[in-house]
C-alpha cells in the first residue's frame, strides 16, 4: 500500500460494521474501541466486543502486549471473508483503558455533525 494513499481510519462503532451497513465495504479503512473478549496467539486473531456487537481484528503486525477484558482502539482496513464477516487487519493499536468510553461515543456523533454540516457548506 502506497503510503500516500494509507487513510487516518473513519470513526464507526462496532454496531456500524455489519454486512447491511454502507460502511461493510471491502478494503475500508476504520478506526474502532472495544472491549478485548478474547486473543488466539497462534493466529493472532483477537475479538474485540462493544455492547452487543464483535469484531475479529488481526494483530499480526502489531507489538501489544493484549489483555482479555482491556479496551482497545485499532485502526485497520476491513476484509470481509467469503462467509460475509469482517476482519480488521489492524496497522495501529493501543490500549485504551481508563477512557470514558459513554463520552467517546458522545463526541463520535459531535464530530459527525460537524462534519456533516461542513460538507453541507461546501456543496452549496
Amino acid at each position: 500500500m502506497d503510503a500516500s494513499t494509507i487513510s487516518a481510519g473513519a470513526l464507526v462503532r462496532l454496531q456500524e460494521l455489519n454486512p447491511s451497513s454502507p460502511n461493510f465495504k471491502q478494503g475500508a479503512s476504520f478506526r474502532v474501541i472495544g472491549k478485548l473478549q478474547e486473543y488466539d496467539l497462534e493466529t493472532a486473531v483477537a475479538i474485540i466486543v462493544d455492547g452487543d456487537a464483535s469484531l475479529k481484528v488481526d494483530t499480526q503486525y502489531l507489538t501489544l502486549n493484549l489483555r482479555p477484558g482491556s479496551l482497545y482502539q485499532f485502526i485497520g482496513e476491513l476484509q470481509i471473508e467469503p462467509n460475509t464477516e469482517g476482519i480488521l487487519k489492524a496497522r495501529v493499536g493501543r490500549n485504551v483503558d481508563g477512557l470514558d468510553i459513554n463520552l467517546y461515543h458522545q463526541t463520535m456523533q459531535l464530530v459527525r455533525h460537524f462534519q456533516a454540516e461542513q460538507a453541507g457548506i461546501r456543496t452549496s
